[in-house]
Parts: C-alpha cells; structure tokens; sequence
C-alpha cells in the first residue's frame, strides 16, 4: 500500500515536471548539452529507484572481491565500458559527456552507495531514456555484470598503474587500427631487411 501510494505522489511529479520541461524546452530548445534540471534529475533518480525491484537491491553477489576476480572485471570494462564511462569511471570521454544525462562519476557517493545488486540490475536491464544499454541476455544470470559491480565499487581505489593497464584494452578506432597495422607492417619489413643483410653476410 505505501509502495503504491509513492508511486502515485511519484507519477504526479511526474506530470508536474512534465509540463514544466516542455514549457521550458519550448525556450531552450532540446539539446543534448544542456544539464538536467534539479527536478529532472530528482525525478529520473526516484523513478530508478522505484524500478529497481527490492529483490534485486538485496541480492547478494555470487563473487568475491579478488585479483583475479578484478582483472577480469577491469579488462571488461575498458573493453565494454570505458568509452562512454572511461577507464577511471569518471565519465570523462566525449560520448560520455555528450550524452542526456551526461555519463555520471561513478567513484562518487550517487553511485558507490548503491547496492552490488542494485549496480548488477542497471548494468543487465540497462536505464531508459539515457545511453545506459541492457547487457547480458535477458533471463539469464550474468557473471560479467556481477564482477563490474565489484569493480565499479573498486573504482575509488583505482590506481594510476591499473588505469595505464586498461588502456591496452580500450576499443579502437579504425583510423588506429590502420596506423597499428603500417606500423607493424613497417616493423615486420625491417626485421625482414636485418634477416636478409644478416644472411648475406653470413653466405660470404
């Protein structure tokens, strides 16, 4: 009963601030630079909450905090991850930033005071209306979304040394990987010119 009697004060919020955002939007536009207002971002926070079902906040993780267990977890994130949240978590990319809402700091308390299982539900099912897609497949349990939440907890201790790890496995762009690839090319040719001037001098 009280569940739904907050659903309803929520839902009028809702309605409130939806005729305030389009009366505001009619002034400013629909850009994707502009910040949330206070009462979008009270609202989305609430809202969240709310979907975010109590089983799920309370479910422990089947993983515990270890080397291994953070290694994998911090490959996969600068793999999956970072170039919208970046290596360190603060968000600081330009798709991050480019993003409504903006990509969050997660080594801030909004986020680290989050549950395991409340970081596990946002990463599997992902958030509407934001750039936070849904990982891992639907009605499956997912190990990969389990050990981001230990990592994601991790992130305030991140180290600079674990950062500079994680830049090896940052996606690549085209352009890069066309520069890796001469690069290599250029490498391998030199080592084959030494090959061949070693062995004609060893003929001799």
């Amino acid at each position: 009963m009280r569940k739904r009697a907050a659903m309803v004060a929520v839902i009028g919020l809702v309605l409130i601030a939806c005729v305030a955002y389009v009366a505001t939007m009619v002034r400013r536009g629909f850009s994707a630079r502009d910040n949330p207002s206070s009462l979008e971002a009270a609202i989305a926070n609430a809202m969240r909450s709310l979907a975010i079902p109590a089983s799920a906040k309370s479910s422990a993780n089947p993983f515990q905090v270890n080397p291994e267990v953070l290694a994998e977890a911090r490959e996969h994130f600068a793999s999956h991850c970072a170039s919208c949240h970046a290596n360190d978590g603060s968000g600081q990319t330009q798709i991050g930033q480019n993003l409504y809402p903006k990509a969050p700091d997660m080594r801030e308390r909004a986020t680290q005071s989050k549950t395991d299982g409340e970081l596990y539900y946002i990463i599997h099912n992902g958030i509407r209306l934001t750039g936070m897609p849904a990982w891992g497949e639907a009605g499956k349990a997912d190990d990969d979304s389990w050990k981001l939440a230990l990592f994601i907890h991790h992130l305030p201790q991140l180290t600079p040394q674990e950062v500079r790890e994680m830049e090896g496995f940052n996606p690549k762009s085209a352009a890069e990987l066309e520069r890796q690839k001469a690069e290599e090319e250029f490498l391998r040719g030199e080592e084959d010119e030494d090959s061949h001037s070693n062995h004609g001098e060893e003929t001799r």
